[in-house]
This record gives C-alpha cells, structure tokens and sequence, in this order.
C-alpha cells in the first residue's frame, strides 16, 4: 500500500497520522520499562541501528545507489550533521531524561519542540506573532508553569529536566535541518532518513557501549526493542513520511503533539505514574497553545497557497 505511487486522501492520511503517533506513544512506556535493565545510550543505539539496517536493504537498490553516488560533499556533510543532531543528540538524552523523569514531565518537555520551532521559524522569517499565537504562547508556557507547580525539585529531577531540554532543542535544530533538506527536494527521503538515521546511531551505540558497558539484555527486552526498531521506527517513520505526501508540515505537527497527552494517559494505565488535576489542566493547556501557534501558521499557507 504504502509503495503506491499515488498519495494518500486527506481522510487516508490522517487517520494513518494518528496511528504512527498512537504507535509513538507506545515506545515512551517501552523505554520506561526497558530501563530498569538497559542502560539508556545503550538502548537508544540498538534501537536505531536495528531500523538502520532493516531500512539498508532499501539503500541497496540500484535507483538508491545511483542517488547516492550523486550526493555532494555538502549534502554529505548535512547528512551526517542531521545524523548527529537529530538522532544522536536528541534520541539519546531523551532515553537519558526518561532515567531521571517521568513520563509525562519529559515528555511536556520535549513537546516544546513544535513551539521552539514554530518561533524560530517565525525569527528566520522575520514575522511577528499574531494575536492567537501570542495567546497560544501563553497558554503553553501556563500550562508549564501549572504542571510544575509548586515547584520542588531534586537534583535528580533538575538534572532530568536539564537532559529533557537539550532533547528538545536538538529537536528543534534538528527539525529544522531536515525541513531545509526536504525542501530543497534533491535528496530521496529513504536516502535522508537511512543514512542519518544510520550515523546517529552508530554514533549513541558506540558511545553507549564504551561508556556503560555491554548489559546483560532478558528476552523480553530484546523483543520490546526489535518491536520498536521495526514497528515503532522503520515502519511508523515510513507510514509517517507517506502521510506527508497529503499533509502540510504544520498539520503533521498539530497531530504529533497529541502524544503528550497519550504519553500521560499510557503512562497512568501501565506504568502508574499518577497525575494531579492541575497537572493535567497544565497539560492539556500547553497542548492546546502549541496548536493555536501552528493553526494560525496552516491558516496563512492555505491563504497564500489557495488550498
């Protein structure tokens, strides 16, 4: 289905959307749970370099080789750039933060990474926020403020929130990165994500292997992380990038930040990280103001587009 040369419809591609963030939600409490006995780099690195290489068959091909062999030295090195940003970088201090944080709070963290990018895409383009963005804004950064309320932290939560931070703003170069790739248009996607994918982790299993040894992985364990790497990873990110044939960027986002709030309920159902009222009024607030900020920028590309 997914190999079909037409794009999804509108109602297709959103309902597959809504899956792969579904899928998403799934592997916070995997990792959770998985962490209790794999050390987080460790478990980051294998991940990503089993989807590495369940998608290298792919790169293969002879139309993959051939567009590999025309990649210049430049797009080599945004390559291996976005490699070390997006997957490196941020996949690994997420698996860190979740060591220190719970579910819910790491992931409100990293769900400042579609308002971190919406404003430095606002800075970059030289455009004011509106009105309903600075009341989105707002609503985000209340809704923080209430989750984190009263504010008492340890240093094993400070350091969490620490790790949870660069997570999100390698998220947002990250996503930048490949958003300036994409456009451009002269890399195929499956050539992008398996050679990047392939260098960060690379990169997180060799440093996790040297720094925290070779663990001692259960069967179970080994199968959540295959799960992971070929349902949660090379599959979803595939089904992913198809919904985008049909999706705008900024309605991809609107539908990804949903995960915050399947995070929290999947959390409160398996893993019994309990919620206060103010902290699901927080977040669902910071939700709901990191969609106003996006809304307003699909409403200005539809205007300007004539979708």
């Amino acid at each position: 289905m997914i190999a079909r040369s037409h794009n999804p419809t509108r109602q297709a591609a959103i309902g597959w959307a809504f899956l792969v963030v579904l899928v998403w939600s799934t592997s916070w409490v995997l990792i959770r749970i998985g962490l209790k006995e794999i050390p987080a780099l460790t478990f980051a690195g294998l991940r990503y370099t089993i989807a590495a290489i369940c998608l290298a068959p792919f790169l293969l091909t002879k139309r993959s080789r051939q567009a590999i062999r025309q990649l210049n030295r430049n797009q080599w090195g945004q390559l291996l750039a976005l490699g070390v940003v997006l997957y490196a970088v941020a996949q690994g201090s997420q698996y860190l933060s979740l060591s220190f944080l719970p579910l819910a709070t790491t992931s409100l963290i990293i769900n400042l990474t579609a308002l971190a990018t919406a404003i430095v895409g606002l800075v970059i383009l030289s455009e004011s926020p509106t009105r309903l963005q600075w009341i989105g804004i707002t609503l985000n950064l209340g809704g923080i403020a209430m989750f984190f309320y009263p504010p008492a932290f340890s240093d094993r939560d400070g350091l969490g929130i620490a790790i949870a931070m660069v997570c999100m703003l390698a998220n947002t170069a990250g996503t930048i990165m490949g958003r300036s790739l994409n456009r451009m248009g002269s890399i195929p996607p499956l050539i992008l994500t398996g050679i990047s994918m392939g260098v960060g982790a690379v990169l997180m299993l060799g440093v996790g292997l040297s720094i925290e040894g070779i663990p001692t992985i259960s069967p179970l364990n080994w199968a959540a992380i295959v799960w992971m790497a070929v349902v949660n990873t090379a599959m979803a990110f595939t089904l992913w990038n198809y919904t985008q044939r049909t999706l705008q960027a900024t309605e991809s986002s609107i539908i990804a930040n949903m995960m915050t709030v399947l995070v929290a309920i999947l959390a409160w159902i398996f893993v019994r990280e309990g919620l206060s009222t103010l902290d699901i009024f927080g977040i669902v607030a910071a939700t709901i103001g990191t969609m106003l900020v996006q809304i307003r920028r699909f409403r200005q590309i539809n205007l300007q587009t004539g979708t």
